[in-house]
C-alpha cells in the first residue's frame, strides 16, 4: 500500500509539472506531499505491525492498532474535506484558467500550455469553445475562429472557425 501511495503522489507531482500555470496556487501540491509522507508513514507502521506480531509482543499489536485508528480518522476528515471544499477548488481553477487564456497570444509560455492543454484533454476553452470569444486574442484576429488546439484530431481541414462548430 505503501509503494502505491508513493507511485500517486509522485504521478501527481510529476502531472503537476505539466498544469502548473493553471495552478497558481502555493499549496496545489499539498495533496501529493501529503499522500507521499501518508505512504512512508505507513511503511514505517507496517514494520512495527510486521515486528509486533512476529514477537507476539501485545503492546506492539496495541500500538499498531492505535495507530491504524488514527490513520483512519485522518483519512475519514480528508474525504470530508475534499467533499466540503471541492466546488472552491473548482471556482479557482476556472478563474486562474480563465486569467492564463486572457494572455493568450499564440507565442508566449503560458499560450503553449494553454494548447497543450486542449490537446491533451481534447477540450476547448474553460468550459466550451464559446469562452474564446471573450479573450483578447480571438479579438484582435478578428478571423472569427479559435485556436488549432481546439480542433477535433480527426477533423483534417480544420481552421478552428466558428462556423464549423462539429470539429472543434
Amino acid at each position: 500500500a505503501a509503494a502505491g501511495l508513493s507511485y500517486v503522489g509522485a504521478y501527481v507531482i510529476n502531472t503537476y509539472k505539466s498544469y502548473d500555470n493553471f495552478l497558481q496556487d502555493k499549496y496545489a501540491l499539498l495533496p501529493a506531499v501529503i499522500i507521499i509522507c501518508v505512504a512512508v508513514v505507513m511503511f514505517i507502521i507496517g514494520l512495527i505491525g510486521c515486528c509486533a506480531t512476529f514477537r507476539e509482543s501485545r503492546v506492539g499489536l496495541g500500538l499498531f492498532l492505535a495507530i491504524i485508528l488514527v490513520i483512519f480518522i485522518a483519512e475519514v476528515s480528508a474525504f470530508v474535506l475534499g467533499f466540503v471544499y471541492r466546488e472552491k477548488v473548482k471556482t479557482d481553477v476556472q478563474i486562474t484558467m480563465r486569467s492564463v487564456f486572457e494572455k493568450y497570444d499564440g507565442k508566449n509560455p503560458e499560450s503553449t500550455v494553454v494548447d497543450y492543454l486542449q490537446e491533451q484533454l481534447h477540450c476547448c476553452g474553460v468550459k466550451n469553445y464559446s469562452d474564446w470569444t471573450t479573450t483578447q486574442w480571438f479579438n484582435s484576429t478578428g478571423n472569427n475562429s479559435v485556436p488549432q488546439s481546439c480542433c477535433q484530431q480527426e477533423a483534417k481541414n480544420c481552421t478552428g472557425h466558428l462556423d464549423q462548430p462539429q470539429e472543434l
